[in-house]
């Protein structure tokens, strides 16, 4: 979650596109919330839209797009951006902000942030997502990872919970016994931060003791720290395999460009800015460097 922390504050102030991932539950739309607050456009409003419900035809309307001269929204999040219809796909490549362009009419113009459940890269595999919008959309991706990979977390979330139920509530601050604390540890939190945030307030609104009962009936997450060793070895094994396998992709086609920057971008089906923010986000040497 540092890590995730560290790169939204480096990416806040920028108009790179932003795709958040993770498991439903997790707080993705708290994190996208957070961007717009630190970005410059935080003056601006930030507009929510389930593209569940988005049709070809709605999406200028929702998009607030005859607001161009004068915009009023800063960033715009499509929530579940794996649920847009394949002509909807189409539709927003065509609206969305082109980095190397002169703003347009009809062209959106605010910052954009995705979230998703799924695995886009897969989608884009099978055909039901395209591959340019996924490019246009994936600036920077951002994973959060589930509540089970971050239990350190727990004691920490629990207590602003408390205190923001308990305000909200008028309710007096409880303090949780060790056991109950024990309990919350122990978890398995299949709904991640959600499921926590819930069951904190019952907490606040009834006691603890009647708010745990239906925890206590939950699987518990086993205790064998051998397991989760090798889970999180396994998962940093491969993002260090991908950032690996970048690199390398990046930095040939580079040198085949004669580091000719766009050109490498057009070629690699990403924007320009996002090249740029991957040149240095993964260290390369510039060119005539060895």
């Amino acid at each position: 979650m540092r890590a995730v922390e560290n790169i939204a504050s480096e990416i806040a102030s920028t108009s790179i596109p932003v795709l958040i991932t993770g498991e439903s539950g997790t707080g993705k739309k708290e994190l996208a919330r957070w961007i717009h607050q630190s970005s410059r456009s935080t003056d601006k409003a930030l507009l929510s839209i389930a593209c569940a419900t988005l049709t070809p035809e709605t999406i200028t309307s929702q998009l607030r797009l005859h607001d161009r001269k004068e915009p009023s929204v800063g960033t715009v999040v499509f929530d579940d951006v794996a649920d847009l219809a394949r002509d909807c796909q189409h539709r927003l490549l065509h609206v969305l902000p082109d980095d190397d362009a002169v703003p347009q009419p009809e062209r959106l113009a605010a910052r954009v942030i995705s979230t998703t459940s799924e695995n886009l890269e897969d989608e884009v595999r099978t055909g039901r997502f395209r591959d340019d919008l996924y490019y246009r959309l994936s600036g920077v991706c951002l994973r959060i990872p589930p509540l089970r990979d971050r239990r350190e977390d727990i004691p920490l979330l629990v207590g602003q919970m408390l205190t923001k139920h308990s305000a909200r509530l008028k309710k007096q601050l409880p303090v949780l016994s060790e056991l109950s604390m024990e309990r919350l540890m122990e978890h398995s939190w299949p709904g991640n931060v959600r499921e926590l945030e819930n069951t904190v307030m019952k907490i606040v609104a009834l006691d603890e003791r009647i708010a745990l009962a239906d925890l206590a009936k939950a699987p518990v997450a086993p205790r064998t720290t051998h397991s989760i060793g090798n889970e999180r070895s396994l998962k940093s094994a491969a993002r260090a395999a991908s950032q690996a396998a970048e690199r390398e992709m990046i930095l040939k086609t580079l040198t085949r460009t004669q580091w000719n920057r766009k050109r490498a971008a057009q070629e690699l089906r990403v924007s320009y800015k996002s090249l740029l923010y991957k040149i240095k986000q993964i260290g390369l040497p510039g060119p005539g460097s060895r």
